[in-house]
């Protein structure tokens, strides 16, 4: 379970993220969703230990990204934006190498290196080196490298950028996937479309606010909007800006 509450981050003159509280329960899967420069990815970069807040606090199963960095990060998988493989290195040996930042037994990093190659169905490139993969291989793989330590709470940025059709849908089945086995997934998008069709949950964020946290319907009715990207562009209306 992840737990946001009054996250605060400026760069600079820049109000990043300015106030943003919300929870992300087991077993459900919460979007993020607002325009580019809401500070979506601000907040899954400071849930992910790779930011500090100015102020507020965040905590991945009761653990403090700041106070305990270490035992938070080992409890999440991270796929941001951007995949960063290694690109001399094989599929298997970028996913493997994960396995061992993660500290994982030697003696079961194999196992489950492949487990997650025939979840993500990556058999057909795993010992290829990444160089020149297409966007939806490195994304897989990058998936891959988020999940080969089991992690109770998944945090995805934008991860069907670039994907094309096919690709996207099968990152969504395994989304559900991972919902249907109890774990916290958080991911960022600025598509309704796709947060409606997987969320149970949508954190609508603008000018760095959290403007609505509801279910599609909730949203519907605070908007009073039957058409969901109607109700996403007045929930974002309804933000003003903090000087």
């Amino acid at each position: 379970m992840i737990r946001v509450t009054d996250l605060r981050k400026s760069f600079g003159d820049v109000k990043a993220v300015q106030g943003v509280s919300f929870n992300a329960d087991d077993g459900k899967i919460t979007g993020l969703l607002g325009p580019n420069g809401a500070g979506k990815s601000t907040t899954l970069r400071t849930l992910y230990t790779v930011l500090k807040p100015d102020s507020g606090t965040a905590t991945i199963d009761g653990v403090d990204v700041v106070t305990d960095s270490l035992a938070a990060r080992a409890r999440i998988g991270s796929l941001p934006h951007g995949s960063g493989l290694y690109p001399h290195l094989t599929a298997r040996e970028n996913i493997a190498y994960y396995a061992r930042l993660y500290e994982m037994p030697p003696d079961t990093i194999d196992a489950a290196v492949q487990t997650v190659i025939d979840q993500l169905d990556i058999n057909d490139f795993a010992d290829r080196r990444t160089k020149g993969f297409s966007q939806g291989q490195r994304t897989k793989v990058s998936l891959a490298r988020a999940l080969v330590h089991g992690p109770q709470n998944i945090l995805l940025d934008e991860p069907s950028n670039g994907l094309d059709v096919m690709a996207t849908r099968s990152l969504r089945e395994r989304i559900r996937e991972l919902k249907a086995a109890g774990k916290c997934v958080l991911f960022s998008s600025h598509v309704m479309q796709e947060v409606a069709a997987l969320c149970d949950e949508i954190v609508i964020i603008a000018a760095g606010q959290v403007a609505l946290h509801d279910t599609t319907d909730g949203i519907r009715r605070a908007t009073g909007c039957d058409d969901l990207e109607e109700a996403f562009v007045k929930a974002i209306g309804m933000v003003e800006p903090v000087s």
